[in-house]
């Protein structure tokens, strides 16, 4: 039997301090594509909230660190596809003025996926479809269809482990997370996130499927009312494959 192939997970600081459940599937699922799956332990925070905040030396030696750590693997995934957009998209930018420092941050962009994307397009995972997926909607979040071009694999997964999916009206409408967005003007936050959960009740799905964990923490607040399931992506798939 061949050995599996190698790569890092980059857990994210939501999954790792506030949904653990989110990380452990996303192995279980890679597992389950042939891959072995490493934890770095020294991996902290991408440098997103700081960068997004204006604090940018302070983003800039996050980002530095998380460089420095991921390197030496063949691969990295993270189930949120904001802080795969803050590695992939934000590091070269940010690590400009310094050469050494972008080229080794655009070796790791380059190697570096979301979920969805590295399952689909690396991986080529191909799950059997199990009669007990749910119905659900999907939700595109900001970075993750407007930064890293991902909309149609989320999709694909969902409908090959045997979802029904119905689209919301407006599925890349932002949720009113935002980072410190939500912080800062919530009830503007909140309005925009009861229209998303307005759009996802008229699809008749059972669950509303996001790949952001920070998307998933918004919407899940303020779905409690509509007896609506808010879950990840991982844990939606990991489900569906057991």
């Amino acid at each position: 039997m061949a050995a599996a192939k190698q790569a890092a997970l980059c857990a994210t600081c939501l999954v790792d301090q506030v949904l653990p459940e989110i990380g452990v599937a996303t192995v279980q699922l890679l597992r389950r594509a042939g891959w072995a799956m490493e934890f770095p332990q020294a991996q902290t925070c991408c440098g997103q909230p700081f960068f997004n905040s204006g604090f940018k030396q302070e983003a800039v030696d996050l980002a530095k660190r998380v460089v420095e750590i991921f390197e030496p693997y063949a691969a990295v995934v993270l189930p949120s596809g904001s802080c795969t957009a803050m590695i992939r998209v934000e590091y070269p930018h940010l690590l400009e003025p310094w050469p050494e420092w972008r080229e080794r941050a655009l070796a790791l962009a380059a190697k570096t996926f979301e979920l969805s994307q590295f399952l689909t397009h690396q991986a080529r995972w191909q799950p059997a479809p199990s009669a007990a997926a749910p119905n659900a909607a999907y939700h595109d979040s900001c970075h993750m269809c407007r930064l890293l071009q991902v909309r149609q694999e989320p999709r694909h997964l969902l409908r090959a482990v045997g979802c029904a999916l119905g689209e919301m009206s407006e599925a890349d409408r932002c949720c009113g997370f935002g980072g410190l967005f939500s912080l800062r003007l919530p009830e503007i936050s909140n309005a925009m996130t009861a229209e998303k959960l307005r759009q996802a009740d008229q699809t008749g799905a059972a669950v509303l499927v996001t790949a952001d964990p920070g998307c998933l923490l918004q919407i899940r607040g303020l779905a409690a009312a509509s007896g609506l399931r808010v879950e990840h992506l991982a844990t939606v798939l990991e489900e569906a494959t057991r």
